[in-house]
């Protein structure tokens, strides 16, 4: 079973589809096959040219790798056991194997991907031909010189491109990969809360309840401030009464749950810390982020209550934004 597009140029055969399934179009020597061709001798040059930041064992069963540029002091990988793709938190990490002649996973061998490695962002440049095992799982994008032969029962989450011969399948399942979509940036508040009461010259204070930032948006490095800012406290009668925002005080306090990678920075960890919010100020920022992250916070807002005050129910809006 193959979900995307299967090609093949400037040959015209393509075999087996039916009996095997194909959830996607087959382009025999046309202009999307032959524009594919091209694109794949263009993105094979591209891996071979890339600087080498590593070179390894052609062995990867076994061991873990961050992002980079791998080749092996044989010329050649193989697979035997699992390889582990570690993102470490970013979603935009590259992974590029280049060996000169050959790619081989054994059977029951596994490619995994762990912290926000995606296989749209893995590359094997292969210098020959590449073979992969029985019951075996790849991930990532597969680009041979030669040819590519699918072993049964074998799971692809990626693409399989060979320059000059034939990919060959057996009861095999190729999914095309792409990458997650980025989301947004937002901040989430309480929409009320109730300070409590108090008589003239004292203060109402209360937690306003869970603040939190959601950092969706998939950057290599994000950073985000959030704030916070008050509108006057009013009553509702005639004629209306107001305490002034400069009244108001507010306090982020630590944070109450934080995921992700970064460092996370409340504006006020401390009541000593508070500041009037009759301006926009800082309640929590995030710094040296790398990929999707979290921040809650309960803040404290307190009210001074002037000696010429009326008694009534005030009311006010504490505004939260981030960006």
């Amino acid at each position: 079973m193959v979900t995307g597009d299967l090609g093949v140029s400037p040959g015209t055969a393509v075999t087996g589809f039916p009996p095997g399934q194909l959830n996607g179009a087959i382009h025999s020597n046309d202009g999307p096959a032959v524009q594919a061709k091209s694109d794949l001798a263009i993105a094979y040059n591209d891996a071979v040219s890339r600087t080498t930041t590593g070179i390894v064992s052609d062995q990867l069963g076994g061991t873990t790798k961050t992002t980079g540029v791998y080749e092996s002091v044989a010329g050649t990988f193989d697979i035997t056991g699992d390889l582990t793709l570690d993102a470490q938190g970013d979603p935009n990490a590259v992974f590029i194997f280049k060996t000169t002649t050959t790619l081989i996973t054994g059977a029951s061998s596994m490619v995994d991907l762990i912290n926000g490695a995606q296989s749209c962002n893995v590359f094997w440049q292969v210098g020959s031909s590449a073979t992969l095992g029985a019951n075996s799982t790849l991930r990532g994008n597969l680009l041979a010189f030669t040819s590519i032969t699918v072993g049964a029962a074998l799971e692809v989450d990626g693409r399989t491109m060979a320059i000059n011969g034939a990919v060959t399948m057996d009861t095999s399942t190729i999914t095309r990969s792409t990458c997650a979509v980025p989301g947004e940036l937002s901040i989430s508040a309480p929409e009320t809360a109730d300070l409590g009461s108090a008589g003239l010259g004292g203060a109402v204070s209360g937690n306003l309840g869970p603040v939190t930032v959601t950092d969706e948006r998939l950057l290599s490095e994000p950073t985000w401030t959030a704030t916070v800012v008050a509108t006057n406290f009013v009553t509702s009668g005639v004629p209306v009464h107001t305490i002034p925002n400069t009244n108001a005080s507010y306090w982020s306090g630590p944070a109450t749950a934080t995921s992700g990678i970064g460092t996370f920075t409340s504006g006020q960890p401390t009541s000593a810390d508070a500041e009037i919010i009759n301006v926009e100020r800082t309640a929590f920022t995030l710094t040296d982020g790398v990929g999707n992250n979290s921040a809650t916070w309960d803040p404290v807002v307190s009210v001074q209550i002037p000696l010429t005050a009326v008694a009534g129910v005030y009311t006010g809006t504490i505004t939260f934004s981030v960006a």
